[in-house]
């Protein structure tokens, strides 16, 4: 057991506490959301992006990151939620999925989280038509429940890895 308790450590190193991970977590309309700390590259507040003719909705364009041409995701549009307009707390969240770098547009970041394996459920079974292969699980902290996103399959751009939303 680690004698030097990392939980509210809000740095980005990417230092993981022997007794859980590290999770990003940011918000979309009103829900708490988490990815893996250490996919995260970085976190830019909204700049220009290039729009693409004839891409799905949910990809917003590109931009130019020193170079590199990134595609960006608007998560809202992705998981069906009503769009908005960006403003101040908007930003772009660059991650590594592979070898490819991308972005993923949120309303806002909130915290890095350190969530101890006693604190992280399974994916809940949420009946027949609901998608939750994009979720690796929940984590409960405090009465915040916050849904662990599977960075991997929400980078597909296939529409079947998009999340249906339960009303």
């Amino acid at each position: 057991m680690s004698q030097n308790n990392k939980s509210t450590d809000r740095s980005m190193n990417g230092q993981v506490g022997e007794d859980g991970n590290q999770f990003l977590t940011f918000q979309l309309q009103d829900e708490e959301y988490g990815i893996e700390i250490l996919r995260v590259q970085e976190i830019k507040g909204f700049s220009r992006i290039t729009p693409i003719p004839n891409s799905p909705r949910y990809i917003k364009g590109v931009m130019n990151l020193r170079g590199a041409v990134v595609p960006i995701v608007d998560l809202r549009v992705k998981f069906n939620l009503p769009e908005m307009e960006y403003n101040r707390f908007t930003v772009i969240i660059v991650v590594t999925v592979g070898a490819k770098v991308m972005g993923l547009v949120v309303d806002a970041v909130s915290d890095v989280l350190n969530v101890g394996a006693n604190e992280m459920e399974e994916t809940p079974d949420l009946g027949e038509g609901v998608d939750t292969s994009f979720m690796t699980g929940i984590a409960k902290t405090g009465e915040r429940l916050i849904t662990l996103l599977n960075i991997d399959k929400l980078a597909g751009t296939d529409e079947s890895v998009a999340p249906s939303v339960v009303a």
